[in-house]
């Protein structure tokens, strides 16, 4: 086993290290402590590094993930936590063990659920802001109108023209309304809206099938059911098991449930993800096609 360690965590380049480490057997069950030990060993034995002792209870290992880097525990093990010929990170700040790690995550979750339970989310649309109830209100900048979530498009009604495709794009459009914030909830006005709304808008609503009907009632009155039940049923032509899809189906719930409650809203923003999935494969194999030819 390989890995190759990398102290890039300073301002000035002429600073920075790689050491490519073939691991002793003994050392791929150890902690991955010993790595950080032997890097900074190395580190401060090199005098073109004297300027910029490292402290190996001021640093600590990381692997990059996209553009986050992902810390790891000193009792890691190290062949379990650490991949063969994985490119590791030398990052200033103390090392965490697998426990105080647990714990620190527990703790910020208590927070989190204690500022959840005392305080109450803006009624406006599109606004983050929490508050205590009853106020101080703060300032706030909203969405005049609900949001549209049709096919893989994402935008505002009050604002066509600001689409998205990404979820946090679509979080990030910004408010083309200021005022302060609110906690009493309009229960007349639609959360949001869907194709079925723009196509009524435009006069052209599609008519339901009972079938439909039934379906979309039974999952609390959501449009996108009765088109989820005829995506399945049109995969299984294609040997895609019940399973897979349910499987897909419920992540996708699951991964939007901490921002929609409502279960048609939920269904309706699954349907968005799936579709848009659906349609980047069909792209993907488009692409590959014209590669090949």
């Amino acid at each position: 086993m390989k890995v190759l360690l990398h102290y890039e965590d300073n301002e000035n380049s002429e600073l920075y290290k790689s050491l490519k480490i073939t691991l002793p057997k003994s050392w791929k069950t150890g902690p991955t402590a010993k790595l950080l030990a032997q890097f900074v060993e190395t580190y401060n034995a090199n005098e073109a590094f004297s300027s910029n002792p490292l402290n190996e209870a001021d640093v600590h290992l990381a692997l990059r993930q996209e553009h986050t880097m992902i810390p790891l525990a000193s009792d890691d093990v190290t062949v379990q936590a650490i991949p063969d010929r994985a490119d590791v990170y030398i990052c200033h700040g103390p090392s965490r063990t697998i426990q105080q790690a647990v714990d620190e995550k527990k703790a910020e979750l208590k927070r989190k659920q204690e500022d959840l339970a005392s305080t109450v989310a803006c009624q406006h649309f599109g606004c983050k802001n929490r508050f205590p109830t009853g106020g101080p209100y703060p300032d706030c900048r909203y969405h005049a109108a609900p949001p549209v979530f049709h096919e893989t498009a994402k935008f505002w009604s009050c604002c066509p023209t600001k689409k998205a495709y990404d979820w946090d794009d679509f979080q990030n459009i910004p408010g083309c309304l200021t005022a302060v914030c609110t906690e009493i909830k309009d229960e007349g006005e639609k959360q949001f809206l869907g194709g079925s709304d723009l196509r009524e808008q435009m006069g052209t609503a599609k008519l339901k099938s009972i079938d439909d009907f039934n379906t979309a009632q039974a999952a609390g009155g959501a449009d996108a059911a009765p088109i989820l039940e005829r995506l399945s049923a049109v995969l299984k032509e294609f040997d895609v098991e019940q399973e897979i899809f349910d499987q897909v189906v419920e992540g996708f719930k699951k991964d939007l449930s901490s921002k929609i409650t409502d279960e048609a809203e939920l269904l309706e923003l699954v349907k968005t993800e799936v579709g848009s999935k659906l349609k980047a494969t069909f792209k993907a194999i488009a692409a590959d096609q014209l590669r090949i030819k």
